[in-house]
């Protein structure tokens, strides 16, 4: 009675033991499909030319284009409200002769 005691609880404790031994299952990857492949390329095509467009507004702003651009639309706009009133004057002495 007491080797059989003895074996029934030194097989409990192995089987409890043992289970502590086992190996992790891995998870199992699956091949990506089509579209997922698809839409991974068009993703990292998008990424690409966002980060290109960036690198150029980026180099523009260095530049300080947008502070020359401003100075040449208010000269121009400037020069143009100039002449324009000059001419709307010469029109209306054309039409409206003074005598």
């Amino acid at each position: 009675m007491n080797k059989t005691l003895i074996i029934a609880v030194m097989v409990t404790l192995l089987a409890l033991s043992a289970e502590s031994f086992r190996m992790p299952r891995q998870a199992v990857e699956e091949e990506a499909g089509s579209l997922t492949k698809i839409t991974d390329t068009i993703k990292s095509y998008y990424d690409g030319s966002v980060n290109t467009a960036s690198g150029y507004i980026d180099n523009i702003r260095g530049m300080k284009l947008e502070e020359k651009v401003k100075n040449i639309y208010e000269d121009t706009t400037l020069v143009v409200s100039t002449y324009l009133g000059i001419m709307q004057d010469q029109m209306y002495f054309i039409l409206y002769p003074q005598q």
